[in-house]
């Protein structure tokens, strides 16, 4: 079974609810991007993802084709 792909979010304009629906992202870590997107004034890079608690390498991988900033 193959799944539409979303759209690519904007990691500085996604709600909390958009971030929800990407891949292993619930409801703590979609908190935990935009707490961090609003702490240090928006996200520069797609890398900086990775400075946010609980997105290991792993999680990164599936995440960074998925978004842009």
């Amino acid at each position: 079974m193959v799944a539409a792909a979303p759209a690519v979010l904007d990691l500085n304009t996604a709600t909390p609810e958009q971030l929800e629906e990407l891949p292993g992202v619930g409801e703590v870590l979609a908190a935990r991007i935009a707490e961090f997107r609003t702490t240090h004034g928006g996200f520069r890079s797609v890398e900086q993802l990775r400075e946010v608690s609980g997105i290991g390498d792993r999680k990164y991988a599936e995440l960074k084709d998925k978004v842009r900033v």
